[in-house]
């Protein structure tokens, strides 16, 4: 793909990563020694305990773990964040470590800013509003998807706006990610299905963003091979560790190429819908992928057709030189395809979405700031409110 000859970027990738597995019991007392801390508090949900993913991590840690904050919902708010954030700063801790999946992360993210910060995290909405690191944060996701191990971007609810609100901070990117894919062998189906989509839309999306760049399509391309390759091993076999493996890679990596390229109009309906109806992030983001890509091919901007032309590609569905235009539309084909081969939900009205509720969240999809990043201009609430009916 050819970039213009006046492009100028910058890349963001301060997160050391740690992959092998038995990783998170074996490399984490060296990974906080080398940050200089000792006092950590763990922040889990309680299905991760219940499904005794962090038992061992927690032993492993012995005394250095000074507490447990578990009380993290599906999707994270700011009241969350602030009873997490009181409670390590009763107990003193110096470094934060999350186990679990995209909310417990965010949750994490948040309270590193209030440890060292204070205050409530209603008050840090917006982008790059501080100027030191905050506190250190090492992450062991258990699940292959959200790539906010190596992001410093957190999604926050806030219940008094009714919405997800984004907070984006360099200074407070993770420190580590320790990727140990035995963490994510019981993942059901539906969780690992919906994670993987998850990542998908991260590399697809950051590939068709204004912000794209040469390094973040590299990651983004080898991510959907890996994803397109793997993920529906991983749906064949939950136990193919080589494949789960392969799928925390991917998610990782689209993390990154999403963390400095930034999402789009997926995310934007994604985030939205979610906020409106509770329909879990992976899930809606995996339901109004393919919908989106047709939305944006159907303009016939050549940089458009090149870009999904080479996304298809990747997806394994067409060859260098072969016709863009049907190549582009492959890769739409391909996306609606492999939801169906994974078994993902393709309907938004299987999680009780209605009319009503679409409606509502066209007008936040509208104001959602990853709306701005998508390559086709959206101009009118009745273009996303098209794109829910054809997902309803």
């Amino acid at each position: 793909m050819a970039y213009d000859s006046d492009l100028s970027f910058v890349y963001f990738g301060p997160t050391k990563v740690v992959f092998g597995g038995g990783s998170s019991t074996s490399e984490l007392e060296s990974e906080i020694s080398s940050l200089g801390c000792s006092r950590a508090i763990v922040v889990t949900d309680q299905g991760i305990i219940k499904a005794g993913l962090s038992e061992n991590i927690i032993k492993t840690l012995g005394d250095k773990c000074v507490g447990v904050f578990s009380d993290v919902p599906q999707d994270t708010g700011i009241d969350v964040v602030n009873r997490g954030a009181a409670f390590a700063g009763e107990k003193g801790a110096d470094i934060v470590i999350s186990i679990g999946g995209g909310s417990v992360i965010d949750t994490a993210k948040g309270m590193c800013i209030l440890l060292t910060e204070g205050g409530s995290l209603a008050d840090y909405e917006g982008i790059q509003l501080l100027t030191r690191p905050q506190t250190p944060h090492i992450v062991i996701p258990t699940t292959a998807g959200t790539g906010s191990e190596v992001t410093w971007i957190a999604v926050i609810y806030d219940k008094e706006k009714g919405q997800k609100i984004l907070i984006v901070e360099s200074h407070n990117a993770p420190r580590v990610a320790i990727l140990d894919p035995q963490l994510t062998i019981g993942l059901p189906p539906l969780l690992t299905a919906s994670t993987g989509m998850d990542a998908m839309t991260h590399a697809i999306e950051a590939m068709t963003s204004i912000q794209r760049e040469p390094l973040s399509d590299a990651m983004a391309l080898h991510a959907i091979r890996l994803l397109s390759t793997w993920l529906p091993e991983c749906l064949k076999d939950g136990r193919d560790l080589k494949a789960r493996g392969q799928v925390q890679l991917a998610a990782t990596m689209a993390g990154w190429a999403f963390g400095n390229a930034l999402v789009g109009l997926v995310h934007a309906m994604a985030q939205s819908v979610g906020a409106v109806a509770r329909v879990p992030h992976g899930v809606a983001c995996g339901i109004l992928l393919p919908w989106c890509m047709d939305f944006n091919l159907s303009d016939g901007e050549p940089e458009t057709i090149a870009i999904y032309a080479t996304v298809a590609e990747a997806l394994g569905l067409s060859a260098r030189g072969d016709d863009p235009g049907s190549s582009a539309a492959a890769a739409v084909k391909g996306s609606f395809d492999l939801l169906e081969e994974i078994g993902h939900p393709m309907k938004l009205s299987e999680f009780g979405v209605t009319e009503e509720h679409i409606t509502e969240a066209a007008d936040l999809s509208m104001a959602d700031g990853a709306i701005i990043n998508n390559i086709r201009y959206v101009s009118e609430k009745d273009e996303v409110l098209d794109i829910y009916r054809r997902a309803l």
